[in-house]
This record gives structure tokens, sequence and C-alpha cells, in this order.
């Protein structure tokens, strides 16, 4: 199969027969052999039924369907999981991706040789509260991945080999930073493109709000420490711990020699009390990170998502 088209949605049923039919078109026009994969994540409209009328119509059409809402992360989690394809395509159902850029990014990756091919929406039809935000949340991205060609991290339309998905794990609300997770996974020949951006045709953004750049942030910083100290968290809260736990020892020491010489008692000076909280914390810090050693990175149920239904897969009927 040559693509894979992973879309994940939330209340869109007013775009996706329009979208298929785009996709779809595109598809036959170049002669693509392709399997569009739909996540309806937690859905409360039609759109669960819309998708199971559309798999009824096309062999093309797989369907995913969470009993809840989870997120984005999730959705392109599972997607990826079923996916075939030699290249994968990642897009919004809200028609604001162009499918008639499918073409180009599938020939990027194939003929180029691109790991992953980001969308770049140079001009953009979002409100003023949403650009600039983004403007400076993709700033601080570049700076600290240190991928530095990239303007629109976060952009729904990618395009991937099917080896970068099938080996990054993408969790929380860790699809802001696809890019750098396949980075960490040793797929750096990561490209971008301009891509058309169209005004929301249907409906409002379900991603509106200040607070998806707060956790963004949260969500960089978590990232670029499970990248630097995932796999070694005792090397970070260790030395935190032994250097805060050896400068109260040191503290304490002088004081003992300050009492002995006979000029105060240790318990009548501050300094006594902030020694004694820097070696506790330093054995808290410490036991901190021998336990996050232990356990670094094997939560079994990190990705365990309840399914209530699928479509269009013969071996998950």
């Amino acid at each position: 199969m040559d693509i894979s088209v992973v879309i994940p949605l939330y209340n869109e049923e007013e775009s996706i027969p329009e979208l298929f039919s785009w996709i779809e078109r595109v598809m036959k026009e170049h002669g693509f052999t392709y399997e569009v994969i739909f996540i309806s994540d937690g859905s409360t409209d039609r759109s669960w039924d819309i998708i199971c009328e559309l798999q009824q119509r096309s062999t093309n059409v797989r369907g995913i369907k969470f009993r809840r809402n989870y997120g984005k992360s999730p959705a392109l989690y599972c997607g990826f999981a079923d996916a075939q394809g030699d290249v994968v395509i990642t897009m919004d159902a809200d028609l604001q991706d162009s499918p008639d850029e499918i073409p180009e990014l599938f020939r990027m990756v194939k003929e180029e040789g691109y790991d992953l091919v980001s969308g770049y929406k140079q001009k953009r039809y979002d409100p003023l509260s949403k650009t600039l935000p983004t403007k400076l949340f993709n700033a601080t991205a570049r700076k600290v991945s240190g991928i530095k060609n990239l303007h629109d991290f976060n952009c729904g339309l990618k395009a991937y080999r099917q080896e970068v998905v099938k080996n990054i794990e993408v969790y929380g609300e860790m699809h802001r930073y696809i890019p750098y997770l396949a980075k960490n996974a040793g797929f750096d020949k990561i490209g971008e493109k301009v891509v058309h951006h169209q005004a929301r045709k249907y409906g409002t953004s379900k991603f509106m709000g200040w607070n998806r750049f707060v956790n963004g942030y949260l969500d960089l910083l978590t990232l670029w420490f499970l990248s630097t100290f995932g796999k070694k968290p005792m090397h970070v809260f260790g030395f935190m711990g032994s250097f805060m736990f050896f400068i109260g020892f040191v503290a304490f020491i002088i004081l003992c020699i300050t009492k002995f010489m006979g000029k105060i008692w240790i318990t009548d000076s501050p300094y006594f009390y902030i020694a004694l909280t820097m070696m506790i914390l330093g054995t808290q810090l410490f036991l901190a990170g021998f336990v996050a050693d232990l356990i670094s990175r094997s939560s079994s149920s990190r990705n365990d998502y309840q399914i209530e239904k699928t479509v269009g897969f013969q071996d998950k009927q």
C-alpha cells in the first residue's frame, strides 16, 4: 500500500464526507493505493455513523471509535499502530488541510528520502490571538529541539515514512512535538513544505484557548527532560541531591566546630536549620532519583485506550 491517511476527529460530521471525497479524487488521479483511517475521539454527533456509511461505500475507509474523548495524541497513536502504507499522512478533519498536498508530500518522502515532512501554513486564516502565541511557541520549540528548519511544529498536515510512526510513542499531548520525538528516535532527516491553509468551513475550532499554550510549554519541558534524562533520572536527581546534602553537611560541620570553640549553641543559629533542611532535601532528591531510575518509562498502561468499535479492519471485527 502506498499511503495511509490518518485523520483524528472530534464532532466533525459536516466535513467528513467532503474530506473523504476530496482525498478519494486525489488518490485516483495519481493512481495511489491507499487507506483512510478515521479516529473518532469520543465524538457526540453523527461522526461515527458517517464513517460507517463511508466504509460501506469504500473498502479504503477504516474507522476507530473511542469510548470517550482522550485527545489528539491518543488518536494518532492508535492510527499509527494500524497504518499499513509505506507513507503515512496525517491531517485534520476540518478541511483546513488540503488533500491536494498529498502527492508532493509523498514524493518528498519516497524520492528525496525524508523521514518526516511537516507542513508550514505560511499564510494562516486563524485569529491573531492564536497566531501570535503559535509563533512564540514554535520559536521556543526550535530552540529546545535543535530542529532549526521547522516553522510550524504543530501543523496537522505531515508525512512520515512508515518506520517513523512505528518507532515513536505519541502519548499525552505530545502530538505537538512529533518532529522532536522522531529526532530522538534517530529519524533526523526532517523537512518542511509550505502548504495551503484554508479557512474553516464548518463549526468552530476544538483547540482554542490559552491553556493549550501553557500545556504546550509544560509538555516541551517534559519532553526535553525525558529525552535528556528519561533513561537516566538518577543523573539529575542524584546529582542535585548529593550536592544539596554535601553543602548542608559541610555547613553542619562548620557549626559543630564553632560550637566546640565555645562561641555559640548550634540550635541558636538559623544556619543550623538551613543546613538540616538541605541535608533532608538532598536525601529525598537522591532517593527520588533512585526510585525514578527503577521505574523510568515502564508504565504498562500509558497507551491503554478504550476502543468501543472499529470498522474496516478485518482482524478486529
